[in-house]
């Protein structure tokens, strides 16, 4: 096959992958009209329409899709082939990219990659935070990061974080107006600080448990966000009563900037792991990031 007819393929990929010209333009470094005109050029090679076009998606067709699914584990092989020659440089080279959430990201992915990359210039890293579960394989990511639970059986798992708890807390200035819900079920009654699910499009359900006894609320929520950041800010000025990990609360607590309720109801999470499929081959990056990975999990097991 011709050069142009490979570089039209490696754009088809990026934009199914990424379902976005203005996301793949981005990764493929070239301009919006030049990566439309290359799809473009390759629909009329093959004769057949392979993208579907709307103004706020892109989306593959039946013939998109096949060609997608055949050729997409072909370009993986090439990009593993190409990280492996990487082995043989004074130092490994390569892109990771990977799935994670944004409490996973801030107090494990990001301290770990601290400690990796200052000596390791020519490995890149991407991060997309996401609370849906994304299929790393269709996604082309190179590993996810969620929790325990959320893991498939078929892949493999590593733990990376200790279990933690979750705390419902608001600012003393909301209590002082609501009150305080003294069950998980008057949750109903308040004014709650959703988590937003991309997959469903529905609210997190809050998970507490007490005395062996385990029930879900899905508060309404008159505050959503699909940002955990957003959700202590909203808490902090007194929006709403937000579910958030303990070391994200803490220290607000701590200085009384936020109340703690529900605390005999607190449920334990079980920690987050690093998944990637049981037939890929990881090349030296990778290997690297298990390693710095598996080094601070041995820290949060000695504290």
């Amino acid at each position: 096959m011709v050069k142009e007819s490979m570089d039209d393929l490696v754009a088809f990929t990026t934009v199914a992958t990424q379902q976005s010209f203005t996301r793949a333009a981005a990764q493929l470094g070239i301009s919006q009209p030049a990566l439309s005109a290359k799809i473009t050029a390759l629909e009329a090679r093959l004769g057949v329409r392979l993208l579907t076009r709307s103004t706020r998606s892109v989306s593959t067709t039946e013939a998109g899709e096949r060609l997608f699914k055949s050729i997409g584990p072909h370009f993986d092989g090439i990009a593993s082939g190409l990280a492996e020659l990487s082995e043989l440089r004074d130092k490994p080279a390569g892109s990771l990219r990977i799935t994670s959430v944004e409490h996973a990201s801030q107090t494990i992915l990001l301290p770990a990659l601290a400690a990796l990359l200052p000596d390791y210039p020519d490995i890149t890293v991407e991060i997309i935070n996401d609370y849906g579960l994304a299929d790393i394989v269709a996604d082309r990511f190179d590993a996810g990061v969620r929790l325990g639970e959320q893991v498939a059986q078929d892949m493999i798992a590593l733990r990376i974080g200790p279990d933690f708890k979750q705390y419902v807390v608001s600012a003393p200035a909301y209590f002082k107006r609501y009150g305080k819900p003294k069950t998980p079920h008057d949750l109903n009654a308040h004014r709650c600080i959703g988590l937003r699910l991309p997959t469903s499009g529905g609210v997190w359900s809050w998970p507490f448990q007490k005395d062996g006894r385990e029930l879900k609320v899905r508060p309404g929520a008159q505050l959503a966000f699909n940002t955990m950041t957003l959700q202590l800010d909203s808490a902090l000025a007194g929006l709403g009563l937000g579910y958030l990990p303990e070391d994200v609360v803490k220290e607000h607590l701590a200085a009384g900037r936020l109340v703690r309720v529900l605390a005999d109801w607190s449920a334990p999470m079980s920690g987050y792991h690093l998944y990637y499929p049981s037939r890929r081959q990881p090349t030296p990056a990778f290997s690297l990031l298990v390693k710095a990975l598996s080094l601070q999990r041995g820290e949060f097991r000695r504290n």
